[in-house]
């Protein structure tokens, strides 16, 4: 499987990151459709697209607005968006306000409420209520040929038993690590990780690769989340998410 990284910061775009969005082009499978989607085109590969959205928050959506050019340049057969019905209703109100997008786009949104899980072609998908402000989900995408997938984004990292035998031993696990461990008291404030947590979270699921997500846009520097600390603690490859780059699982 190859998971190709469209957006990789949270909250608002950089000079080198646009805001989250993660294609699974042989599934035809995208993680949250922040500013990174307007890379999509080039990279379909399915008559069909279907958006897991953890949450409504604009980093994490705003890109939904960009799917018209996204169908003009790769027209798709089917366009399923499917999230929490409390929050695709409000993206629907209102990110697609007539004052503020004028123009209808061709979708079905699905609530994941009721659904304990579902399938996309032959991907079977669960998913877990997360910690953040309003909640987000984090998602576990799993094939017939064994492989797994963890998606846990805007979360200040769940460490219960539960999470952990839900998420154990993925193939790639895509965790956020917004914040260094000197900001974790802000992090637990807002709801998102912090470096020693994601080792925690990663060293307790045991992942064969830890995909590091959801990045802060003011750290611009090569290391931004202390990497090595994480490197230290856990027995995985892991690999900072960069715009562009393209993960083997």
């Amino acid at each position: 499987m190859r998971l190709h990284c469209l957006g990789t910061v949270g909250y608002h775009p950089n000079d080198s990151r646009h805001t989250s969005c993660y294609l699974l082009p042989e599934s035809g499978i995208l993680l949250d459709a922040g500013t990174g989607v307007f890379r999509l085109p080039g990279l379909i590969q399915t008559d069909s697209l279907d958006i897991l959205l953890s949450h409504a928050h604009l980093d994490h959506t705003f890109g939904l607005t960009f799917l018209l050019d996204v169908v003009f340049e790769r027209p798709l057969r089917m366009i399923r968006i499917w999230g929490e019905s409390e929050k695709i209703e409000a993206v629907r109100q209102h990110l697609f306000h007539e004052l503020i997008f004028p123009a209808e786009l061709s979708a079905q949104w699905i609530a994941i409420d009721e659904l304990d899980q579902w399938e996309i072609g032959d991907a079977k998908i669960t998913w877990r209520h997360q910690e953040h402000p309003g909640g987000s989900v984090a998602y576990r995408i799993e094939w017939p040929s064994g492989k797994r997938l963890v998606y846990a984004t805007d979360t200040s990292g769940d460490t219960s038993e539960e999470h952990t035998a839900w998420s154990r031993e993925a193939d790639l696990l895509m965790h956020e690590c917004y914040f260094r461990d000197a900001s974790k008291q802000w992090a637990i404030k807002t709801g998102h990780a912090w470096t020693s947590r994601v080792a925690e979270v990663a060293g307790q699921s045991n992942p064969k690769k830890l995909l590091l997500t959801h990045i802060n846009p003011l750290e611009t520097a090569e290391d931004p989340i202390e990497i090595e600390k994480i490197r230290a603690k856990v027995n995985s490859e892991v690999i900072l998410a960069e715009d562009g780059m393209a993960v083997d699982f």
